[in-house]
């Protein structure tokens, strides 16, 4: 671990993670756009997690998440669990494209799911939060036969207003931002970049080099290893 970087770390009062899928592959969970991923591996699988195939093909989005999603064995890394302990010291916020709660599970404090989060089920009929369990035994609420579906953001549905505005404040309030395991080409989650505190100081810690119109920190490693040698 480089001592500025740590010090960087160690200085901050108001830290902002920026994670993606790369957090979540030691964890088991592979990335969507890697060689092997999902959107690799299957053209249309855009396609299948847009709300027009879900309203289209309920049974069909239904079978699509369940064998692709959902990894219920996957356990917090190093990076969820390094990254929740400075949340719990009321340092920083965790702002993720990730749906796999593997933040939650690592107890994190300030979280804001950006895409939403596979593990919430609800009723599309009355509304209520029903188990992840019941949803992956059948689709249908058995309380009042209504659609069920997680609530994450598929395509061509807009970002919670509630995510964008706490994800802006956050940008705006800190004094360092972190980048993890994203590429930040998706949008809208990679303008959030745009709405940084201009005196933030930006690390990104990625395996494939990036490139932005600002000065940052390239650590061009694998993630794990960085937080395993970071204190916090």
């Amino acid at each position: 671990m480089d001592t500025n970087i740590q010090a960087t770390f160690d200085n901050a009062k108001h830290i902002v993670f920026l994670t993606g899928a790369g957090v979540s592959t030691a964890s088991g969970i592979p990335d969507f756009r890697s060689a092997n991923g999902l959107y690799t591996q299957n053209r249309n699988a855009e396609y299948y997690l847009s709300h027009r195939y879900f309203a289209s093909d309920p049974e069909g989005f239904y079978e699509f998440c369940k064998k692709n999603l959902y990894f219920p064995d996957a356990k917090p890394n190093i990076i969820h669990e390094k990254q929740a302990a400075l949340t719990q010291q009321d340092r920083a916020t965790v702002i993720t494209q990730n749906i796999d709660n593997l933040y939650e599970e690592a107890g994190t404090k300030h979280l804001i799911d950006f895409h939403g989060n596979l593990y919430n089920v609800f009723c599309e009929k009355c509304g209520k939060t029903v188990p992840v369990e019941d949803y992956l035994k059948s689709r249908i609420h058995e309380e009042d036969g209504g659609p069920l579906r997680p609530d994450i953001v598929l395509y061509d549905e807009g970002i919670k207003q509630e995510n964008i505005i706490n994800s802006v404040q956050a940008m705006q309030g800190a004094d360092l931002v972190v980048i993890v395991g994203t590429s930040m080409k998706v949008y809208p989650f990679a303008g959030l970049l745009e709405y940084r505190n201009k005196n933030a100081e930006v690390i990104a810690i990625n395996r494939q080099k990036l490139s932005f119109g600002f000065d940052f920190t390239m650590v061009q490693e694998d993630a794990t290893k960085f937080f395993a040698e970071l204190t916090v």
